[in-house]
């Protein structure tokens, strides 16, 4: 389903070049849930960045679906968004719409009729377990609460994959085993997942495939993995 081929990111400053990824390669296959660890700028981001088109490799290919990503045009690449669902650590939310507008909103903006957003925005909030903060404004919500309701954007274009990069950074122990959890029921209905994060005990709870990379390599790769660094 996701391939990356012989994938080098390097970044050019003033003070010279900055290898992000060297010579990585992979294949997530359609419904696995991968862990990928690292420290700080070992490049997890930079990968989920290749893959949503927003970044383009140095060298190397990335394939969603056997198609290359940096060959698609920006309407491709647009219809490729709708197929991955994103999830960040900074929420990036509506912030004067209410739960309910906030996916709503997203919605509208996809091009999807009134009347799948009339059938598909209850389901969604059902899915995230807030349905009874449908009408609270995200300031009023918890930082787990907050991470849902970017799980529940995420899903409105009923995506076939999720990354998510570092979605419990931000969260206590409770909220952290809560989202987990929550993408872990996503998984079950035969989405891919693909979690970044730091997060060992989350890693080896799951006991699902771990990739792990370090400056920039790829020094792991591993099914039912363990958090190993």
């Amino acid at each position: 389903m996701i391939f990356f081929q012989d994938i080098t990111k390097i970044y050019f400053s003033n003070s010279g070049p900055v290898v992000a990824l060297k010579n990585i390669s992979f294949e997530v296959k359609k419904g696995e849930f991968v862990s990928i660890i690292g420290k700080s700028g070992a490049g997890k981001t930079t990968l989920f960045k290749l893959l949503i088109g927003e970044e383009q490799p140095t060298e190397g290919e990335v394939f969603f679906k056997e198609k290359p990503i940096q060959k698609m045009s920006r309407e491709e690449i647009q219809k490729l968004r709708q197929k991955i669902g994103v999830v960040f650590q900074d929420y990036k939310l509506l912030f004067t719409k209410t739960v309910r507008e906030n996916v709503e909103y997203l919605m509208q903006v996809i091009g999807a009729s009134d009347k799948a957003v009339a059938r598909d925005v209850p389901q969604i909030l059902e899915i995230v377990c807030l349905s009874h903060r449908q009408n609270s404004f995200p300031v009023e919500l918890s930082g787990g609460e907050k991470q849902r309701l970017v799980i529940a954007r995420a899903l409105c274009h009923q995506p076939e994959a999720i990354i998510a990069d570092e979605p419990t950074g931000n969260l206590d122990l409770y909220n952290s085993f809560e989202i987990i959890n929550l993408l872990k029921k996503i998984h079950q209905l035969g989405t891919t997942i693909i979690l970044a994060t730091h997060n060992k005990g989350i890693v080896d709870g799951l006991g699902q495939r771990v990739i792990t990379l370090d400056e920039g390599k790829l020094i792991y790769d591993a099914p039912e993995g363990k958090f190993i660094l």
